[in-house]
């Protein structure tokens, strides 16, 4: 059982809690955990959005630096894209996630961050990729998933300098999507996954895969990309359920199975 990543799942809410005190130090167990943990979340049946968070006081201050010092070239090599798997794996759950930010999200705290779907940050926290300051660049994902969110300049800041920015700053420059008092983060981010908790499960999944798929490749292959999905959940329980009930009830009052 994962040490220090912790799944719980309440009302089809899977939370995942990072739990390696005091500051949640991202180390190599942590980010194969990360990996175990996903793959539990993306096979279980009865969730249905993620909820991940580091407890009240900090979501994570970043990498164990001692373990990096200590590694060579040579590993590093080898280890790298197994470092990003880890901090990235929770961009690979097909259902909505969610990042409830308390206190500091740094480096690769802030890249398990960009794996989810939607961030909401507490009006104290601090966010920011510092590895600059190390010597290095980020390596979870950060160069890829941040310039995405925020655009080049933003992202080159942010990587250049190693600043942390506050909670204001984020929203604005859209690095995070909600800010609301330190003490509510965690149940606003349950509040947000708890509306995908009985909806139609393959609909999530397909949104997803055609959004995030399509920012990679040309408008064309996009659009490509969503007619193959769109089409797809014509297969689905859920497409009759939805459709039925619309016609026989009106819009928001379907029952869906999931399926």
């Amino acid at each position: 059982m994962p040490e220090h990543v912790h799944l719980t799942v309440e009302n089809r809410i899977g939370v995942v809690r990072l739990d390696r005190p005091p500051v949640n130090a991202l180390n190599r167990a942590v980010r194969e955990e990360l990996i175990e943990v996903a793959a539990i979340v993306t096979a279980r049946e009865d969730v249905r959005a993620v909820v991940v968070h580091g407890g009240p006081k900090t979501f994570a201050a970043g990498a164990d630096v001692r373990e990096l010092a200590s590694t060579s070239h040579a590993d590093m090599i080898s280890e790298s894209r197994r470092i990003s798997a880890g901090i990235g794996a929770l961009a690979h759950i097909r259902k909505p996630t969610v990042s409830a930010i308390t206190g500091f999200a740094l480096g690769g705290g802030l890249e398990i961050a960009l794996a989810t779907d939607r961030r909401i940050a507490a009006d104290d926290a601090r966010l920011g990729v510092p590895e600059i300051l190390l010597g290095v660049i980020p390596g979870g994902g950060g160069t890829q998933r941040l310039a995405r969110l925020v655009g080049e300049a933003a992202a080159k800041d942010l990587v250049y300098t190693g600043r942390f920015v506050g909670a204001a700053e984020a929203l604005a420059m859209g690095l995070v999507d909600e800010v609301v008092p330190a003490g509510e983060v965690f149940d606003r981010a349950v509040a947000y996954a708890a509306q995908f908790a009985e909806g139609p499960a393959r609909a999530y999944a397909a949104a997803k895969e055609a959004i995030e798929g399509g920012l990679d490749r040309d408008l064309e292959a996009g659009l490509d990309l969503e007619s193959e999905v769109f089409a797809a959940l014509f297969a689905t329980e859920d497409r009759t359920i939805g459709m039925e009930s619309f016609l026989e009830h009106g819009p928001g009052k379907a029952r869906f199975t999931g399926r």
